[in-house]
């Protein structure tokens, strides 16, 4: 659907067997909504039933995470910063097994089917709101980010020219999403993630076969052209810098723990497996391919640049004459190599659009339901009702990330993956505070107090991350960790001051 004509396609039978592809593909995603969303029941839309195979879940997840960000972006900052990205997915492994050992018990222990239930059990429905509101924000323009990045492509290599608005090309793609989602929520994203994350991976390891083949490197001469390339640097050791070590790998692990593990998109598939034991399985097993599957990405990012130098290709830059690093691999594959690559090229950015946004559609629609509007706990409203109900704030949150991706569209001057990870880090903090204070503390506090400190941190952050470029020492991807301490230290100010009494957890 999405290639019509396509300037660097060698001929008409090529466009075609993409558009046969493509179509192909959308006719099995259609087909896998269709066949798990009949009967779909509110227990099917929320958990799929308690039914979800652990290993197709935990291959659904790794295009949660991977989504257009790391397609596209990841290997573009191969550029300026090396491959020190893996400082960040080192933080990542060991963030999970934090997940894996210390969340998932406890959310299994309480029966959850939205995480942030536990807020209202350990405090009350005003913070179990504020922690909804918390990810909402984040993951609404998280999603709008992640799939901006990815349709940018598609507008402008592919229906830009064929006289398509950009408006217009994000709401085919939103409406696309609908129309697989609206029905069978959960139970039908845990197959149709999978999917697309296996055809996520094989763009990433096609398109390495692609630049080898190109350049006409075996693999042992590919890993040697890498290793001894000036993009091989993975440790920043320089302790002013915004990526040195320390800062990506503990930062890694707080997003790790707060993007997954405390965030409803990611672990709603998660409370959808059968029983804690299979859950465990899924977050183990998805923690190491995830660290494999980027270093695939970070290796490409190099022998991307690798094949431009060799070619003697000009980059892509801005007006400004800087490096537009979210360009240079959409330019080689649909322009310098074969049509087969930008074929899988295509395919997968597809996927990532798809699977950093559809299942964000249905976790938003939940939280909405259940923490904010509490419709699960409300017997006067018939199920039919609340099933329209469902549909409607599910429409709503379409409409409300196709508004943000418009503004990205506007405003947008840096690289994408930075603009989310930093968006995490105001986000998601003061969440890491509450559960922090919630799991490991029987304090009681005010809930008008922590509410406040959690609103209070990020912006007393944002000013003083606005002041840092003035100062020597340069943020990074530890602002999560200064958030949730902040935060956390106004909560804990708060439980001396205004209540010496301890609360116990329910349980």
């Amino acid at each position: 659907m999405f290639i019509l004509y396509f300037v660097t396609l060698p001929s008409k039978m090529a466009a075609s067997l993409i558009l046969v592809f493509i179509g192909i593909y959308f006719l099995i995603l259609l087909s896998i909504a269709y066949i798990t969303s009949r009967q779909s029941s509110a227990l099917a839309y929320f958990l799929g039933n308690k039914a979800s195979p652990w290993y197709i879940v935990a291959l659904g997840m790794i295009g949660d995470s991977l989504s257009g960000v790391t397609y596209i972006s990841v290997p573009g900052k191969v550029y300026y910063s090396g491959l020190t990205y893996l400082q960040i997915v080192a933080g990542y492994f060991v963030g999970y097994f934090i997940i894996a050992y210390v969340l998932l018990p406890l959310y299994y222990r309480i029966n959850l089917t939205s995480i942030y239930e536990f807020l209202e059990k350990r405090f009350d429905k005003n913070v179990q709101k504020t922690g909804s509101l918390f990810f909402i924000i984040s993951r609404l323009l998280g999603a709008a980010g992640r799939l901006y990045l990815a349709a940018n492509i598609i507008q402008q290599f592919v229906l830009g020219p064929m006289g398509f608005s950009f408006e217009w090309t994000i709401s085919i793609i939103l409406l696309l999403m609908l129309l697989y989602t609206i029905k069978g929520g959960i139970k039908t994203l845990v197959w149709t993630d999978a999917l697309q994350s296996l055809f996520l991976v094989l763009g990433v390891v096609l398109s390495i076969v692609a630049i080898n083949q190109q350049l006409n490197w075996n693999i042992a001469e590919s890993l040697s052209q890498i290793i001894h390339s000036k993009y091989f640097k993975i440790f920043e050791w320089d302790v002013m810098k915004s990526n040195f070590f320390l800062k990506d790998f503990l930062g890694g692990i707080f997003i790790a723990v707060a993007m997954t593990g405390l965030d409803q998109n990611m672990m709603q598939k998660n409370l959808s497996c059968k029983n804690i034991t299979e859950a465990q399985k899924n977050i183990i097993s998805f923690s190491f391919v995830m660290v494999l599957v980027n270093i695939f990405f970070q290796f490409l990012g190099v022998l991307i640049y690798l094949y431009f130098e060799n070619k003697n290709i000009p980059l892509p830059l801005k007006p400004d004459g800087s490096l537009y690093s979210d360009k240079v691999f959409p330019l080689l594959a649909l322009k310098y190599l074969n049509v087969y690559s930008a074929l899988f090229f295509i395919l997968g950015l597809t996927a990532a659009t798809f699977s950093s946004a559809d299942s964000v559609l249905t976790t938003l629609t939940t939280s909405f339901y259940i923490d904010i509007l509490h419709l699960h706990q409300n017997s006067r409203v018939s199920e039919k009702h609340k099933q329209w109900i469902r549909t409607i704030i599910h429409i709503v949150f379409t409409i409300l990330i196709w508004v943000v991706i418009l503004m990205y569209d506007a405003l947008n001057n840096q690289a994408i993956v930075d603009t989310i990870l930093m968006l995490a880090g105001y986000t998601y903090g003061p969440l890491l505070a509450m559960y922090g204070f919630g799991i490991f503390s029987k304090r009681k506090v005010s809930s008008k107090w922590l509410i406040f400190s959690c609103i209070a941190s990020p912006v007393i952050l944002y000013f003083f991350h606005q002041q840092s470029s003035q100062l020597s020492y340069k943020i990074g991807n530890e602002l999560i960790i200064w958030n949730m301490l902040l935060s956390l230290c106004l909560i804990l100010l708060g439980s001396y001051l205004f209540n010496e009494n301890k609360k116990k957890i329910t349980s």
